[in-house]
């Protein structure tokens, strides 16, 4: 009788430290798109001052937010972007932009930006901004950050984030959200169904 209860209190540990080591990660990840405002884009990057308003009339940018800094979470989510235009069709891939926010306005300048994105591809663009103006994109893209102190390590802090991928057209509008994955599928699916496969 007593071995059921133990056995649940023991899995329900197992969730909450899993859950716990994920953070902020997959927070705000729901399918649901309710409250996601979207809109305009328009800050300093890697390829110059960046808009969406850039993009052609048949084009949709890949937005995730992020750091340079992200040990693990960001530079996966920059190789599934890579992976998944490796995968689409070359006219398909052509028409998809990949574009990382970062959340981190004290340590990635434009500079440092550059020096990442590069590890990725030429067509990676790095978006930075101070952090009144990335509180504000972030709040109608629905992504919540945090900084989080780390005083025993050399880095100083980090930044918990959720991790979601937008596909956004030039005016602003959020097509779909894809959740993070370690892998490409999902994100490929998604750019098939808007793009037309």
């Amino acid at each position: 009788m007593k071995s059921k209860p133990l056995w649940l209190g023991a899995g329900l540990a197992a969730v909450l430290i899993a859950v716990s080591g994920v953070g902020l990660y997959q927070y705000a990840l729901a399918p649901d798109d309710s409250g996601i405002a979207g809109g305009p884009i328009e800050l300093p990057s890697t390829h110059g001052d960046f808009s969406l308003t850039q993009l052609e009339e048949d084009q949709v940018a890949v937005v995730s937010f992020g750091f340079t800094y992200c040990p693990d979470v960001c530079p996966m989510t920059q190789a599934v972007k890579r992976q998944a235009l490796a995968q689409l069709s070359d006219e398909h891939s052509q028409r998809v932009v990949p574009v990382m926010v970062t959340v981190d306005p004290e340590r990635d300048t434009v500079e440092r930006m550059q020096e990442y994105m590069n590890f990725f591809g030429e067509r990676f663009i790095g978006v930075v901004g101070n952090e009144e103006q990335l509180e504000e994109l972030a709040a109608r893209y629905g992504v919540i950050w945090r900084r989080v102190e780390a005083p025993e390590s050399a880095m100083e802090y980090t930044i918990d984030h959720s991790a979601t991928l937008f596909l956004v057209n030039r005016e602003g509008d959020v097509l779909q959200r894809v959740l993070y994955s370690p892998t490409p599928h999902g994100l490929i699916s998604a750019l098939e169904n808007e793009l037309g496969s």
